[in-house]
């Protein structure tokens, strides 16, 4: 089997810099169909959950969307949102019980390469039951995208930056979506050409793939990481390199931001500090610990 990671390994310095780009909700406007229509009915399927539907579709929305997490990877999200249901007093009050997440709790903490090609691997190891049910929603939710999502466009002006931004620096997509969907998803909107790699879950890690993008090429300070998640912040400060939020609910006016203004703040020096500092404190307003309902 090839190395997922070999394009980033293999990656040829041509610029000084580097942009790193997520992409479902952060360069593409998929994040609300992909889990609203794909995920979400998968989970409540996969996981049994139609007594509890309309609670189970609340908190996967909360994790996935709308909080701190929204972007963690689906095994990730599948743990959180069982949690955050179990413990709704609607549920509670129902008599329902939520799938035991034991095994898939145990593997996430191991794994560093979170996709079904692992999933499936360590399925064959241990024939643990909550791997097969979190295999028996992933299968599913890919099949879901790939008949559902098409025709999603990238958000305004996310063709423009990227085009700038490839005129001085290599373009790296860093995402937790299944390589096979990214690579058709910037291929069909002719957002592959000013790319350099397009990596994915299969790599591992959002932070992992950073590293392995800059790997002893890049000077820390002349790399950004532009996300719409704290996981994405989190992977950028994990490897000391600049981070560009793209506010989720406001994604043009980020965009427009980025383009007019915080791309040139990047190249000539002068976006760390209190340029950055003032951005990230407004992005955090954005995605709160605690689900609406708990207020």
């Amino acid at each position: 089997m090839s190395n997922p990671a070999q394009a980033l390994i293999d990656m040829e310095k041509k610029h000084d810099y580097m942009i790193c780009v997520d992409s479902d909700g952060c360069a593409f406007d998929a994040m609300e169909i992909k889990q609203k229509e794909c995920f979400a009915p998968n989970f409540i399927n996969a996981y049994d959950l139609q007594a509890v539907s309309k609670y189970a579709r609340e908190c996967w929305e909360f994790v996935n969307l709308y909080s701190v997490d929204r972007g963690c990877n689906r095994f990730i999200a599948i743990i959180k949102a069982l949690d955050l249901l179990g413990k709704r007093k609607e549920v509670i009050a129902r008599g329902f019980k939520v799938p035991d997440t034991t095994g898939l709790q145990e593997w996430v903490k191991v794994e560093t390469k979170l996709g079904n090609p692992a999933l499936e691997a360590a399925i064959e190891k241990t024939g643990d039951p909550s791997l097969k049910q979190a295999m028996r929603y992933s299968i599913p939710a890919n099949k879901s995208v790939e008949e559902i999502v098409h025709g999603v466009p990238p958000f305004p002006l996310v063709r423009e930056s990227l085009a700038k931004g490839a005129e001085k620096a290599e373009m790296v997509v860093v995402s937790a979506t299944p390589a096979e969907a990214l690579q058709r998803e910037w291929t069909e909107h002719g957002l592959i050409e000013y790319m350099t790699v397009v990596a994915g879950q299969e790599v591992g890690t959002k932070k992992e793939q950073i590293r392995l993008a800059m790997s002893g090429r890049y000077d820390p300070e002349k790399v950004i990481m532009v996300g719409d998640a704290m996981g994405d912040l989190e992977a950028a400060k994990a490897n000391g390199v600049l981070y560009y939020p793209i506010n989720p609910g406001a994604e043009d006016a980020s965009w427009a931001r980025f383009y007019n203004e915080a791309l040139d703040k990047f190249i000539d020096g002068t976006f760390a500090g209190a340029y950055q500092d003032a951005l990230i404190e407004e992005f955090k307003t954005y995605l709160p610990v605690n689900p609406p309902w708990e207020k």
